[in-house]
């Protein structure tokens, strides 16, 4: 399917242009001007981003995709402050990003708690590093266990609770310090599939219920267009902005949606976009045909 056989991502419905209009009237509070990360190798220097230029608008939820290697953990990293751009500006309401902050919150793909401690402590950990007392950090903590649904299991460890349940704590965790955006860097990756679709309803639950902004990094085209108001599709070798997609799939979301036609449309220019087709074979290397080894003997060959 090409472009010219999609509905145009303009062509939305009257449900989900009032939505789009109503994201447009808030106040923009991260901006990306410019964005650029450079590495030193032994093969000399490497652009792992480009230029990036995007916004995100507060409540706004933004997953960013693209082909391996096109700088999403990069980017991630640098707007919770772990790793320094080379050119242009991050601003969080105004104030350039020059380091980690309470302001902004982060969960990784693996769980990072610290197994010694319980889960309620694993929680108040940020409030107390802030300075809260013990009764004050314990007080948050107990909140957002029970926002995630996790209040019954204060006193466990770590290791005795599911994927899903540690990264539920890590997620209170990085909530319990009311930043002004979490950060996500495939917080779902490690998740078997049934889990993972759980954890995806039960983000889009805390994130209806708390003033809160979310960029989510994730390689899955599904999940993306499920939890996004926008998509960023990022280029490859170096990241840089390919398109900026509006989800014409309306709230709320449900899986019964993986099968309408603004799911399947969106899906199906993401994957135009992440894996274009290959450039045809030039003649006198199509006939060329890699040399085969065959490793069995059995009988009974397979199709």
């Amino acid at each position: 399917m090409n472009r010219d056989d999609l509905p145009s991502y303009l062509d939305q419905s009257e449900d989900v242009r009032a939505r789009f209009d109503r994201i447009r009237q808030r106040e923009t509070i991260l901006e990306v001007r410019k964005l650029g990360k450079r590495y030193r190798s032994a093969q000399g220097e490497v652009d792992a981003l480009r230029d990036l230029d995007f916004s995100v608008r507060r409540r706004e939820f933004v997953c960013v995709i693209g082909p391996s290697g096109c700088g999403k953990s990069t980017l991630a990293r640098i707007l919770a402050g772990l790793d320094r751009h080379t050119s242009g500006e991050a601003l969080l309401d105004g104030k350039a990003i020059e380091g980690p902050g309470p302001d902004r919150g982060m969960v990784f793909q693996g769980y990072s708690l610290f197994p010694w401690l319980t889960v309620k402590k694993n929680v108040m950990f940020g409030p107390q590093m802030k300075g809260l007392s013990k009764d004050e950090a314990e007080r948050d903590a107990r909140i957002w266990l029970d926002l995630v649904g996790l209040g019954k299991f204060a006193d466990a460890y770590p290791h005795q609770l599911s994927g899903g349940m540690r990264q539920r704590v890590a997620i209170a965790r990085a909530l319990v310090n009311q930043p002004r955006i979490l950060l996500m860097d495939e917080p779902f990756g490690a998740l078997d599939a049934q889990t993972r679709a759980k954890m995806q309803s039960h983000l889009i639950d805390i994130w209806k219920n708390i003033d809160i902004t979310v960029l989510f990094i994730t390689h899955d085209l599904d999940e993306a267009i499920y939890l996004a108001d926008r998509i960023l599709v990022l280029k490859a070798h170096p990241g840089e902005v390919q398109e900026i997609i509006e989800v014409p799939v309306p709230r709320p979301r449900t899986p019964a949606q993986f099968n309408t036609p603004e799911f399947l449309a969106t899906k199906a220019r993401l994957e135009e976009l992440i894996h274009p087709a290959p450039e045809p074979l030039p003649e006198d290397e199509q006939a060329v045909k890699p040399h085969m080894i065959r490793f069995t003997n059995v009988a009974d060959n397979v199709e």
